[in-house]
């Protein structure tokens, strides 16, 4: 089973540096034609199952890489962005100024802290990772699934026995690609955050290690 782990496209307003979890903000222009570069990438890749999270940005990455519409596309509550409760939506400098010992708090215990009404990183590998497993347990060829970037650390970070807080040191970009390779064996990385150029060619199916 190959698993195509995808970072959904740009968003609106993406310039402004904000916390950005359960928060539902569409694709930008950007973030669009970055979900047809996918498509062309992945075009030779016939998706058994497309799993989503319930946010609009990863069901339209999901959806045009796809050619499914939303409906066949299976939403995965358990996949949806880290919830940061009342800092959701808003820029990292109101946050410092509105929550200045809050802020301090996480920076000192990034894995564990809440922002308050939220959840924390180990709040979300808690949920994201038997998801995971559910996925996996059900075997067809090839998966793709569009997630964020909290979620895609977290089960990254899993995955290959990473711990937390480290989680910031795996890099996923707009519109990135990793694949996951699943056998009896368990699951191995095959390749993390795969950024594509306006020209890419398709990936050879008989290689999906290669970018």
């Amino acid at each position: 089973m190959n698993i195509f782990l995808i970072r959904h496209g740009e968003i609106r307003g993406a310039q402004i540096k904000r916390f950005i979890g359960a928060t539902d903000v569409p694709l930008s222009d950007q973030g669009l034609e970055q979900a047809r570069r996918l498509r062309r990438y992945l075009s030779a890749i016939p998706f058994d199952r497309v799993y989503s999270s319930p946010l609009e940005r990863t069901l339209a990455t999901a959806s045009i890489i796809s050619g499914l519409p939303g409906k066949e596309i299976i939403e995965k509550r358990a996949l949806g962005e880290i919830d940061l409760g009342e800092w959701d939506g808003k820029s990292f400098s109101e946050i410092q100024r509105l929550f200045p010992r809050e802020w301090t708090c996480r920076g000192e215990a990034i894995t564990t802290y809440r922002p308050p009404l939220g959840e924390s990183f180990s709040d979300l590998q808690a949920r994201v990772v038997p998801c995971f497993k559910k996925i996996i347990a059900d075997p067809v060829p090839n998966i793709l699934i569009a997630g964020h970037a909290g979620v895609n650390r977290v089960l990254l970070c899993y995955l290959q026995n990473r711990g937390l807080d480290r989680l910031f040191s795996i890099p996923q970009q707009y519109g990135a690609v990793n694949i996951i390779k699943v056998n009896k064996g368990g699951a191995a990385i095959q390749a993390v955050n795969i950024l594509l150029e306006d020209r890419c060619r398709p990936l050879d199916p008989d290689f999906p290690h290669s970018p």
